[in-house]
């Protein structure tokens, strides 16, 4: 690993340590010409995704845009920039988990509007309003009467299960 300072190439790690879940590492290393301390991250290179847009173009998904489109909808909105990193983490996660090559870009719209909703109610229908494409004002007032009739979601807890996937049915007693 080459030196910030002097570009020298000569380095020993003096700490490591598994972030973000287990999925980067944080190395802490020191020069052995100048003694400069700098920290890299190493995670895992997934294989080259591609986002299916609608009208059947396909573009390299990008971790960067996610972010861009989430941070755009929260846009004055108390949603803190750690929250926000959590959500793309968790929609980059489940969509590298499930698809190898290609995923539909309603696949990530989704899972987009699931996260938002958790964040935050406005910036749900911010980014719903342009991802279905809203074109008349009663469309909006369906979709927030749609989410206040929606369980309010507990942000203290993680999901016990993914959104759409209902729980098995339970044996009677007898």
């Amino acid at each position: 690993m080459r030196c910030p300072k002097c570009g020298g190439q000569d380095d020993k790690v003096i700490d490591s340590r598994a972030s973000k879940e287990g999925s980067v590492i944080r190395r802490r290393r020191e020069c052995l010409t100048c003694a400069h301390r700098f920290t890299t991250y190493e995670e895992i290179e997934h294989e080259e995704l591609f986002v299916v847009k609608r009208d059947g173009r396909r573009e390299l998904f990008s971790k960067e845009k996610l972010v861009a489109s989430l941070k755009r909808a929260c846009q004055k909105r108390p949603v803190s920039e750690p929250g926000l990193a959590d959500a793309a983490e968790r929609i980059v996660d489940e969509i590298t988990d499930k698809f190898d090559r290609e995923v539909p870009t309603k696949e990530v719209g989704e899972r987009v509007m699931r996260e938002l909703r958790r964040l935050d109610g406005v910036a749900y229908v911010r980014f719903a309003s342009i991802y279905r494409e809203f074109q008349e004002v009663g469309e909006f007032v369906e979709e927030i009467h749609r989410l206040a009739t929606l369980p309010p979601s507990d942000k203290r807890q993680m999901a016990l299960l993914p959104d759409g996937i209902e729980e098995p049915p339970t044996p009677e007693k007898a």
